[in-house]
């Protein structure tokens, strides 16, 4: 009975090997690089705009952030962006655009379940944690900043 487990187990394992895709890692990494790269390059394009329009550096990164999340909601609500992150993997992950459409993501494809239950709920189920965990890390930061500039004033 123990030999028939294992044939089993080997024709499973055979099976596996056939229908798993097979990615390479040197391509993975130069498709996100160069899209990764590209969306870097547009919001520095962005940014530069706004300063030779005007804007200070501080006023021009803000709306370049701002109009980078719009596209990225945008793009995805479209289903675009999800076709460039198929390509792209982390190069779309990595930037501002990434936590974007992980956030219009779920409340896009919940919608059905309607705007309380669906939307309101599932919005953050993946964004959620970033920015539990970006708070969290601030707030401690910031006590640690707290003690160290009361210890120096002793």
């Amino acid at each position: 009975m123990s030999g028939l487990n294992e044939q089993k187990q080997k024709e499973y394992e055979e099976y596996v090997k056939e229908v798993t895709p097979t990615t390479s890692l040197w391509k993975n990494m130069m498709w996100a690089f160069i899209i990764g790269g590209l969306i870097c390059v547009l919001g520095q394009f962005i940014t530069n705009m706004f300063i030779n329009s005007g804007l200070s550096q501080e006023d021009a990164t803000s709306w370049e952030m701002i109009i980078l999340i719009g596209l990225s909601a945008l793009t995805t609500g479209l289903g675009l962006y999800p076709k460039l992150a198929k390509y792209g993997g982390a190069g779309t992950l990595v930037p501002i655009t990434g936590f974007a459409n992980s956030v219009a993501s779920p409340a896009i494809e919940f919608k059905k379940e309607g705007h309380v239950f669906g939307i309101g709920c599932r919005i953050f189920g993946i964004a959620g944690p970033v920015i539990l965990f970006g708070i969290f890390t601030s707030w401690v930061l910031g006590f640690i900043y707290w003690i160290g500039k009361t210890m120096t004033w002793w």
